[in-house]
């Protein structure tokens, strides 16, 4: 929202002061009238000092909290505004009672609400200078808030609850709450009557065309010039909207070019572009650091001979070993089943092993000198 900062002139602060001291000056009056009225009718002094405590003190108080959070620019809770005349009404209440006709019944009632008048006026003499020196209006964006919340939900009922009688409510309600959106925003009503000047320009310009004969000019897209009282924040925005989030990247990478990707997208997103980190370090092409590792070289594994390919015979006898002396011709030819995917007969297995057994291992020669005779 674009908000336009602005000073209070001599002449209209001499004015506004003057209207909150006679508003004040109209408050204390009625705090002093309603204090007489008790002293009269209770007869003691402090009875009538604590009437005017429970009413006029009180709203006071409750004027003092509202000047303060108008003055910081926030809006009032609900249980403020509303004590603000629910406090001079209790003090009404017991002036009411306290009178013996209905002529003093009527002065009583009235004389606290000099202080609750008085207060909401100075409220909204704040207000009106928070709203003039800084643009922006609390009260109405919390109501433009709430209604927008309100509606919100609502839409939400209306298109998903599982009750179609709720589901009516909620669409009767969020029509009814769509007329209370943007009451007293003063930004949006001047757009909107900006938006209806170029209607209407544009209207008339094609009924005077078509009076004279002539064919109207080609409707250029005009694009939204700022207003010049606008900060140079709302203008980058403004220029940085109309851009492509990757030229924008490296826009500000031309304008900051020490800046590390984290706080050139805290810049970014402060002038309304979504991005992160991780999006411009993409833009940008910067890659993660790298590190060089160097590990020393493993050691050379022992060579060894391929071993020789095992036939039937071979694998017979390989089974038999593993499994042992008692294995029998059975075992073995499960074995071979199960490790070699080997279906061999039994009797073809016991042959494997008459041959395996006749085998007669040759006699290692004897050594000169070791044994025997040379």
């Amino acid at each position: 929202m674009t908000s336009t900062t602005r000073e209070l002139t001599r002449g209209q602060a001499v004015v506004l002061g003057a209207a909150a001291v006679a508003m004040a000056v109209v408050g204390g009056f009625g705090a002093w009238g309603t204090y007489t009225n008790a002293v009269s009718a209770f007869h003691r002094q402090a009875t009538a000092a604590g009437v005017v405590a429970a009413g006029e003190g009180l709203t006071l108080i409750l004027a003092l909290i509202m000047l303060g959070r108008t003055m910081l620019n926030q809006s009032s809770p609900t249980v403020v505004r509303g004590g603000m005349w629910l406090a001079p009404l209790s003090a009404s209440c017991i002036g009411v009672t306290i009178a013996s006709d209905a002529r003093e019944a009527a002065v009583y009632a009235v004389t606290p609400l000099a202080m609750s008048g008085a207060a909401e006026g100075l409220g909204f003499i704040a207000r009106s200078i928070v709203v003039y020196t800084t643009g922006v209006d609390a009260e109405v964006m919390r109501r433009n808030a709430d209604s927008a919340r309100q509606l919100a939900f609502n839409r939400a009922v209306a298109d998903g609850h599982p009750d179609k009688r709720k589901q009516k409510w909620a669409v009767r309600r969020y029509w009814r709450l769509a007329r209370h959106v943007g009451v007293g925003d003063t930004e949006l009503g001047a757009g909107l009557v900006d938006v209806q000047r170029v209607r209407v320009r544009e209207g008339a310009d094609a009924a005077l065309a078509s009076m004279y004969g002539t064919a109207p000019a080609a409707t250029v897209a005009q694009k939204t010039t700022v207003d010049r009282s606008a900060s140079a924040t709302e203008i980058l925005r403004a220029r940085f909207a109309e851009m492509d989030p990757a030229d924008a990247i490296r826009l500000a990478r031309d304008a900051r070019p020490d800046a590390p990707p984290t706080e050139l997208a805290s810049m970014l997103v402060t002038y309304g572009v979504p991005v992160d980190a991780v999006a411009v370090a993409l833009v940008l092409g910067q890659q993660p650091p790298e590190y060089e590792v160097t590990r020393p070289d493993a050691a050379v594994a022992p060579q060894v001979r391929e071993l020789a390919a095992l036939n039937l015979q071979g694998a017979i006898e390989e089974a038999a070993t593993a499994l042992g002396e008692a294995a029998s011709p059975r075992d073995i030819a499960e074995h071979l089943e199960r490790n070699r995917r080997l279906v061999v007969p039994e009797n073809h297995i016991r042959m494997a092993l008459s041959r395996a057994a006749k085998k007669v291992e040759p006699e290692t020669p004897a050594k000169p000198m070791e044994g025997g005779y040379a």
